[in-house]
């Protein structure tokens, strides 16, 4: 990446004091209250983090090129705006943890379906992405109880956040796991949970934390590097597969579940052409949300490796 660092060597901004301090504001004075402090510690972000600062500025850029109708553009200004929607949706992360968004302000689309696959007696891998803010799914543990979900982090810092939002939420049906890279015992792990009813979330936008394969798709118009562990996973499962969006519109979270099909198969001789179509199939959907909701596309480092 010519001295660009890999994103998992990028320091987690969202755990900082300042996320914590804008939270402890939301619970005690409101979301109104909140936006008064919400820009000093935004601006300090955005300032003295350079990096993220040019990641946004390019993907900007690339939006811009691809989809002129939005008007957003790679100013200082846009990318000020990106940061601040980031910082709210990292408030709102830690709002569903604790049980402070109301279950009416969040739109389920594709719902039904998910729980008809969950009945037939088996789990379901749910693909999702840095857009938007899929952790508000925890929402749905909390509306059907007998949901369990388990979502797949390639962090150091899993752990320590696993901690803090069990503070708000103790009894939280909804559990982090910590990966590097999904090799046999992983697959193993999951596979349980599949058989016991449980759904799998697994992050398809972020190449491998140690340098595992990859393959290129298109993506807003250039190249761009996927993972190949999701994909090999959704065959490895044998269960049915979904896409996970959630994005904000009109101050209310819209889930979608999107049924990408049943188990993926192949022989041996199909297995880099299946994983290859499952890739770009998922690139494309996620164009298309993210173009729908430009500013929530949280990948603050150079995802083109340019």
């Amino acid at each position: 990446m010519t001295g660009q660092r890999h994103w998992s060597q990028m320091q987690d901004w969202s755990l900082d004091w300042g996320m914590r301090l804008l939270f402890a504001v939301y619970r005690l004075c409101g979301r109104r209250m909140l936006q008064v402090f919400l820009y000093p510690v935004v601006s300090y972000y955005w300032l003295a983090n350079a990096e993220a600062r040019r990641a946004s500025r390019d993907y900007l850029a690339r939006l811009a090129a691809f989809e002129p109708d939005l008007k957003l553009s790679a100013s200082l200004f846009h990318s000020y705006r990106h940061f601040l929607t980031f910082a709210n949706a990292i408030i709102d992360k830690l709002a569903a943890w604790s049980g402070l968004i109301d279950i009416n302000d969040v739109e389920f689309v594709g719902r039904e379906q998910l729980l008809a696959d969950l009945g037939a007696g088996r789990g379901a891998l749910l693909l999702a992405s840095h857009l938007g803010n899929p952790e508000v799914c925890r929402v749905m543990a909390d509306r059907d109880a007998a949901v369990k979900i388990t979502v797949l982090v390639h962090t150091k810092h899993a752990a320590k956040f696993n901690r803090l939002l069990r503070r708000y939420n103790p009894g939280s049906a909804m559990n982090l796991l910590q990966v590097t890279e999904i090799n046999a015992a992983t697959a193993m792990l999951l596979a349980e949970k599949i058989e016991q009813g449980e759904l799998v979330v697994i992050a398809a936008d972020r190449t491998p934390v140690n340098g595992g394969r990859t393959l290129s798709v298109d993506f807003l118009g250039a190249a761009a590097k996927l993972p190949i562990g999701p994909f090999l996973l959704a065959g490895l499962l044998k269960c049915p597969v979904y896409y996970l969006f959630c994005i904000k519109q009109d101050n209310r979270h819209r889930i979608v579940f999107e049924r990408a099909g049943d188990a993926l198969s192949w022989r041996r001789e199909q297995r880099d052409a299946a994983v290859r179509q499952a890739a770009c199939r998922y690139a494309q959907r996620l164009q298309t949300y993210t173009v729908s909701a430009p500013l929530q596309w949280f990948n603050f480092y150079d995802f083109w490796q340019t």
